[in-house]
Parts: C-alpha cells; structure tokens; sequence
C-alpha cells in the first residue's frame, strides 16, 4: 500500500550554503545502507527525502532508521493532487493504523492547491467519517493523526512517524581514531562520535597470550555492531604485550596505568596520521577510574599533539550502559573475556601522577624501540556489519 518512505532531518536544514554538501553526504549514507537490495529511487524536495519502496517497507525503514542523519521516518501513500485521490489515499491510511478516534491535519507547502489547510481538513474528516464505521474524530486527543503535506509534485498521507538516530551524516566531520577495547565504554564513545558526522577507524590493543583470541573476536564484534551505523569500519589490532612487560618491569607500579595509557597514545598518534584521523576518540569518563582524572588526563595528553575528544567525559556509568543496550553493544560488552586495560592494575594506582616523576619513569623504558617494534607489527581488518544491520 505504501509507496515511499518520507525522510526527515533536522539539523543538516541549519547549514546554509553548506547544505547541499550535508544533503549529498547523507543520500550517499542512505544508499550504502541499502545496499544489495533492488535499486530504491530518492529524490531530495526541500527539507525532505523520498525513498521508493517495493513492498519492502519493513526492511528498508530498518536500515535507515540507523542512519545518522536521519530524524524520523514515515511511510506515506502518494497520490495526485486531486481531492478524491488524496480521499482514498487518506481512508487507506486510516484503515492501516490502530485506534478508535482521528484527526487530519494537513500542510500546504504548495500554495497553488485550490484548497486551504483548513478546507483539505474539513473534507478529509467528513469523508473518513462517512467511509469508515464506529471512528470518531477527536481533535485534542486523538488516537491518530492522518497527516497531509501538498507538495509541487504530488500528495503525501501517512500517520505513523517512525524515529531516526538523528545527530549528522557520517563522514561530514572527518575521521576520528576511536581507541576501542572489549568493554561497554569505548563502544559509545565511538557511536556517539559517528553520530556528529565522524568516520571511524578503530585501534585495539591486544595482549596475547594474557589476553585471549576470544578478546579479540569480541572487539571485532563491537566494530561489527558499529559498522550497521556508520559503513565498514578499518580496525588496527596493536601488539601491546611486550611494551606491558616492560612497563612492569622497569616502572613503578603507581604509574602502571598512566605510562601504559600515553604510551597507547604515542602508537595512536602516528596510526591517526597513517589513517588521516583528525582526533583521537576515547570511552573516558571523568572519574570513572584511576587513569580518568583530569591529573592523569592531563599527564596522558602531553605526549600527543591531536586533539583527544572524550564523548562520555560527563556521563556516568548508567548512562552509558544505557546506550550501549540501545545501540546493541552492552551484551558483547559483557562477554568474559578480558582485554589489556583490565590486566596489569595495580592495587594502588595514583590518581594525581606529577608529569615530571612519570617522565622520569619512562626513561628507564625503550619507548622508541617499543613503539616502533609495535607499528612494524599492526593488524589491519576491515569490518562489514551483519547483513541484517547493514549501513
């Protein structure tokens, strides 16, 4: 019955001259998303995109209610701009949604309709009345509303409004370097990033054989989930366990976790240019941990000279697991399998390292030896999304 899908988004209307740039990046975003379905024609009118469906409405409204970008959806019946066609479209509509009681409301951003906003109401409601047995029209609290937008081109009824992620197109930002691990934050972090326009590589730290193959996948996995929002995701697996041993080696054990996270973000710093990211993305949250003060995010900071962008920095944590349930990420999450972050903490870690004592401390690493011998071993994967949450 229906025949497209109306395509709303917000924030791309703000952008001034800038907007056909947003509009393009975001119908490219839309066609990868639907991608290995039978060819669905859009075309863009102003403030709306309109998707041709065939018969395939549930699906294709999946893939796209995952688009950022997006704001809402609706699936709308198109009909000439003639009063009985849009009479017929609307009782089609009617007949399709649940409830007892309706109210029409209509836009006219087509002046020429012969017809006012008013006048369209007044004659769909009384023909609904008169078609359709046992509903009533209820103008203040009605269980549906029977929309109607009169455009150049033709009608467009429809009632159900389905959300979208909203946020930018994917891509308008740039690209970040999400630091990812196998647990509930960074996987956030990096949703949310995608969600103000950044593309995504991943970097993951891997510490085989104290970190098993399992970790591994279950990062993978996580990229998996990402990748249905944003497009196939490039992730970087890092040998970490040798730079581990040597930081518990030679180091004091209070700075364990602050010289393991700035040496984590030298090797980010040179992936992020190999990779032409613009920032470094991360799960932190103030005070969630030892190494998430701002002491010791200030003392991680120096060794970088890209901006470190923390999404999460206000939330705590059941805000964020609540994300990660909404986004599908909290169940992977939780799997039992530890990664490097989790290994190596020592009991008292300092949660207000002086710069000067870690930097004494890392002189008595090889930090450029460790690193390099780090980046001459990377793994570099491209991760599809699952076929049922392609992006």
């Amino acid at each position: 019955m229906y025949t497209s899908l109306l395509v709303r988004y917000g924030e791309i209307s703000l952008k001034g001259n800038n907007r056909p740039y947003f509009e393009d990046r975001l119908l490219a975003n839309m066609r990868q998303a639907l991608a290995g379905l039978p060819p669905h024609k859009m075309r863009k009118t102003f403030g709306r995109i309109f998707v041709d469906l065939h018969d395939d409405l549930e699906i294709v409204s999946g893939r796209l209610q995952r688009v950022f970008g997006i704001v809402s959806l609706s699936p709308v019946v198109t009909a000439p701009l003639e009063l009985a066609a849009i009479q017929e479209a609307a009782l089609a509509v009617l007949a399709d949604s649940p409830g007892a009681t309706f109210k029409v409301q209509t836009q006219r951003p087509n002046k020429r309709f012969p017809l006012t906003s008013p006048q369209v109401n007044q004659e769909l409601g009384a023909y609904l009345l008169n078609h359709s047995p046992g509903q009533r029209v209820d103008v203040h609290h009605p269980d549906r509303f029977i929309h109607v937008e009169l455009r150049d081109e033709g009608a467009y009824v429809y009632s159900r409004t389905i959300p979208g992620p909203g946020g930018l197109p994917v891509g308008v930002t740039g690209r970040g370097l999400l630091l990812i691990s196998g647990g509930i934050d960074s996987p956030v972090a990096g949703y949310m990033g995608m969600k103000r326009g950044l593309e995504l590589t991943g970097l993951h730290f891997y510490s085989f054989p104290f970190t098993s193959e399992r970790s591994k996948e279950k990062v993978i996995d996580l990229c998996r989930v990402l990748a249905g929002y944003g497009g196939p995701l490039r992730l970087v697996i890092a040998p970490f366990t040798n730079i581990q041993k040597a930081i518990r080696q030679h180091c004091p054990e209070e700075f364990y976790v602050t010289i393991m996270r700035r040496m984590m973000f030298r090797i980010a710093q040179t992936v992020a240019d190999q990779e032409g990211a613009l920032a470094l993305l991360t799960g932190e949250s103030l005070g969630q941990v030892a190494s998430q003060t701002l002491q010791s995010m200030a003392v991680i900071n120096k060794v970088v000279d890209l901006p470190v962008l923390r999404p999460l920095v206000a939330w705590d944590k059941s805000e964020i697991i609540e994300v990660a349930r909404r986004i599908g990420t909290y169940d992977i999450s939780i799997r039992p399998y530890e990664d490097c972050c989790t290994l190596f903490v020592p009991k008292h870690p300092a949660t207000k390292p002086p710069l000067a004592r870690v930097e004494a401390a890392e002189k008595n690493l090889a930090v450029a030896e460790l690193i390099e011998e780090c980046l001459g071993n990377l793994e570099i994967l491209t991760v599809e999304p699952e076929a049922e949450s392609r992006m």
